[in-house]
């Protein structure tokens, strides 16, 4: 996932705006306060997959999910896959020797249960199960499919950290749990694999470079001083990474980036830094849950008139990573909203060659007219205020 901020230069002239008061990134940003040793007292216990034996933490959820793959035996064997995909849990999946068969989703982000079952074979070893922007698939029934046709199943939570269906954790059920965890809090890297099934784990992997996680370390800061700053932090930090990328390509040292889209074998053994871990020591997952309901009831309540919701409820436990936006122009909006500060998500609108364009309508669809909207942690009512009334005008 890369988000990008656009300059409201690309914009028609009649649509160009004036320097926007604030500036609301798509993600959530790194507090000075989250750098030291630690800030609050001990909790009793970490909510899932944070803590707990049965885990091992990569520098990537993509590296989760090969170890993952080769951890369960399942090279040369099929994988049942979600037709809505991302593209670089496809490519670890391969990587890791799986034969993919794709399942249909429908415009809901929900996986169809009919289509996947019709199409478990006589190879078919495993379902790969993605919970869409933290919004639960129904597992009871996916279980139950699995037991009767004696399958593994692999949750996918890159999108889901720390959300739950009801009381149950997503990641918690599946013989494994895969979990990204820079996209919901602001470590500079962090993958979890959580072991559920009786199996021995993986071995542990290896430190995370110091360069790389440095590098996104300071990135995650100049956002939160462009949150703090306003526009003419953006700018600055704009002008910084700019920089920054100019040194990089002079010296030829570049980091690990957490922002690729393609699964790298060479990268598979690293883990997660340090650093990560001791700012997820300072991080309140209940609060972080908390602000993203409550940001996500904020803008349903002023754009499910405006555009349909993809998901018009939020059931208990869910800890929503975006809010997703149908629209009809979304690079259009993209742009409008970036030149009035909102930054967003233009999620898996790029197809991976496996499952190529025109195979799933509907999975066309969404990657051509969703566009997600940032609720997380960092931002207030008043800035989830500011969001809506920016895409109420540019729409």
């Amino acid at each position: 996932m890369v988000a990008t901020l656009i300059p409201a230069a690309r914009l028609h002239p009649s649509e160009e705006v004036s320097a926007p008061p604030r500036w609301v990134p798509c993600l959530p940003t790194l507090w000075p306060s989250m750098l030291r040793p630690r800030v609050v007292a001990a909790r009793a216990s970490a909510p899932f997959p944070l803590a707990g034996p049965r885990t091992r933490a990569f520098y990537f959820a993509r590296n989760a999910v090969f170890h993952g793959v080769r951890l369960l035996g399942l090279a040369g064997a099929e994988i049942l896959v979600p037709a809505y995909h991302h593209g670089v849990e496809v490519e670890a999946l391969e990587a890791a020797g799986a034969q993919l068969r794709f399942v249909r989703v429908d415009g809901r982000m929900r996986l169809d249960l009919e289509d996947l079952e019709r199409r478990v074979g006589a190879r078919t070893r495993a379902i790969y199960v993605i919970h869409y922007a933290g919004f639960p698939q129904p597992m009871d029934e996916l279980l139950g499919i699995a037991r009767r046709h004696g399958l593994h199943v692999v949750e996918d939570c890159a999108l889901a950290l720390l959300s739950r269906d009801g009381a149950v954790p997503l990641g918690s059920q599946g013989d494994l749990g895969v979990f990204c965890l820079y996209k919901t809090v602001p470590v500079p890297n962090g993958g979890i694999l959580a072991v559920n099934a009786d199996l021995p784990l993986p071995p542990e992997p290896a430190p995370a470079p110091l360069g790389s996680t440095l590098s996104h370390a300071v990135g995650g800061l100049l956002a939160n001083a462009a949150v703090r700053l306003g526009w003419p932090g953006a700018a600055l930090r704009q002008a910084l990474r700019a920089a920054n990328r100019a040194v990089r390509r002079g010296t030829g040292a570049a980091p690990v980036s957490t922002g690729t889209r393609h699964f790298d074998p060479a990268a598979a053994g690293l883990g997660m830094s340090a650093l990560s871990r001791a700012v997820l020591r300072n991080l309140d997952p209940e609060a972080i849950v908390a602000a993203r309901r409550r940001n996500y009831f904020l803008l349903l309540g002023r754009l499910r008139d405006v555009s349909p919701p993809v998901f018009s409820e939020l059931p208990p436990g869910v800890c929503p990573l975006f809010y997703p936006l149908v629209v009809a122009d979304k690079s259009g909006l993209r742009a409008r909203l970036a030149a009035r500060g909102v930054e967003t998500v233009d999620f898996w609108r790029t197809h991976h060659p496996s499952c190529p364009e025109g195979a799933y309508p509907e999975v066309d669809l969404l990657r051509r007219r969703v566009l997600e909207l940032p609720i997380h942690q960092d931002l207030g009512p008043d800035d989830v205020a500011f969001v809506a009334r920016a895409v109420e005008e540019s729409l």
